[in-house]
């Protein structure tokens, strides 16, 4: 029935269509896609949860699970530590204290004891020209750095205060001698030492010599508390009888201490005081020491009594023979008066040859012949000039009559010193 253009007609392909139509589609869906991940990343996409399959239910009793053991410390544990915990530290608590009592703080008491005496020992040698003396800065900071007060106390202070005090002491005696090569060495009152003789005026006259050796052998304990100074002296006048002037036994030059035998009532320039307010120097006025220790004793003179003589001396002799004897006596006298030969020699009448040798040392020679005879005379008067220090003059002239002159045995004339070799020997 169909001619043959109607073959030739093209019939439409619905593959093509249908293609045509999945890819509108798939465009679609592309675009739906995309807003649809847009608004995801704007909002995050909502899951809904997947319903849980339908379980049967099981009525049998589930088993427990298994006790898990406690992870943290039990309680009577924690009590237990903690009981242990007080009590341990009450036990430190008492052992630092007694610690503390018993031995940490007795042993600072100790250091510090033992410091405080060594710095007492020093400040007490280290004083007055010396007070600021490298040495004593170095002994403080040697004392304060000891930990112990064994190192404390085996720090040695007298032998360096000891070394100081000499080298200034002998410059000191170098430059305050006098003209006679002499130095006054004054001391504390009250300061007992074997080597400086213990006075109450606190003065001692000692030749250069005498004063170096002196420095020399003394340590910082008799060094620290003296002074050298140069004499202050005066000669004074005094007129005393033999007992009072060392027996008459004494010359020029002799070295004498001068006592008071009487210090209840004293005379002074200021009117008469008592014993205990009698001070010099800051010492009270005592018979057991003496006021001046080494007075020089510069002229004697014996009273004009003793310068008078009269001597008859007769020998006799008696020569016998068979049927006789002879009897011989002899004579010999002398007689005069010192006192008027010396007027004499003053007024012209006598030249000096004729009694020189009658006047020379006649005192003195009399004084010696009586101490080799053991007979004297002993209402002799003597007037001594002797040279002391300025101030105990008043003291001294004003109290003749409670006075004593001794003569110091180290520095005994030489009749003395031999008589001491003798009987020591």
């Amino acid at each position: 029935m169909f001619g043959k253009n109607d073959k030739k007609k093209k019939v439409p392909e619905l593959k093509k269509s249908e293609k045509k139509e999945d890819s509108i589609v798939k465009r679609i869906r592309g675009l739906l896609k995309q807003r649809s991940s847009e608004g995801a990343e704007k909002k995050p996409k909502r899951t809904m949860p997947k319903p849980k399959p339908n379980k049967k239910v099981d009525l049998r009793p589930k088993p427990l699970p298994p006790r898990r053991p406690p992870t943290g410390i039990p309680e009577a544990d924690k009590r237990t530590l903690i009981g242990a915990a007080v009590i341990a530290c009450i036990i430190i608590f008492i052992a630092v204290l007694g610690y503390w009592f018993l031995y940490y703080q007795p042993y600072q008491e100790a250091l510090e004891s033992a410091k405080a005496q060594k710095i007492a020992e020093v400040n007490a040698y280290y004083k007055g020209p010396l007070a600021t003396d490298p040495r004593k800065q170095a002994l403080l900071a040697q004392i304060e750095s000891a930990t112990t007060p064994e190192e404390v106390l085996a720090i040695d202070v007298l032998g360096p205060a000891t070394q100081s005090w000499r080298t200034y002491q002998l410059q000191q005696i170098q430059a305050k001698k006098d003209m006679f090569n002499r130095v006054m060495i004054v001391y504390s009152a009250g300061n007992q030492s074997t080597t400086l003789q213990t006075i109450q005026g606190g003065e001692v006259i000692m030749r250069v010599p005498d004063a170096q050796r002196f420095v020399s052998q003394a340590d910082a304990s008799v060094l620290s508390n003296i002074e050298i100074q140069t004499p202050d002296t005066v000669a004074i006048p005094i007129l005393i009888n033999r007992l009072q002037a060392a027996g008459g036994l004494i010359g020029v030059g002799s070295s004498v201490d001068i006592y008071l035998t009487n210090v209840t009532n004293i005379s002074m320039p200021g009117g008469n005081v008592s014993a205990p307010t009698n001070k010099t120097a800051g010492a009270e006025y005592s018979s057991d020491l003496p006021l001046v220790s080494g007075a020089t004793v510069l002229a004697i003179l014996r009273s004009g009594e003793s310068g008078k003589y009269d001597v008859n001396l007769t020998s006799s002799k008696f020569l016998s023979s068979p049927g006789s004897s002879v009897g011989v006596s002899t004579s010999r006298g002398a007689s005069g008066d010192i006192e008027k030969a010396l007027q004499a020699l003053s007024a012209g009448g006598l030249s000096e040859s004729d009694v020189s040798q009658i006047l020379q040392h006649y005192g003195i020679r009399l004084s010696e012949y009586e101490r080799v005879s053991n007979i004297g005379e002993f209402n002799a008067t003597y007037l001594l000039i002797i040279e002391v220090p300025r101030k105990h003059a008043p003291v001294i002239m004003m109290n003749m009559d409670k006075i004593m002159l001794v003569v110091p045995t180290q520095k005994a004339p030489e009749w003395m010193a031999a008589e001491l070799k003798k009987v020591y020997s």
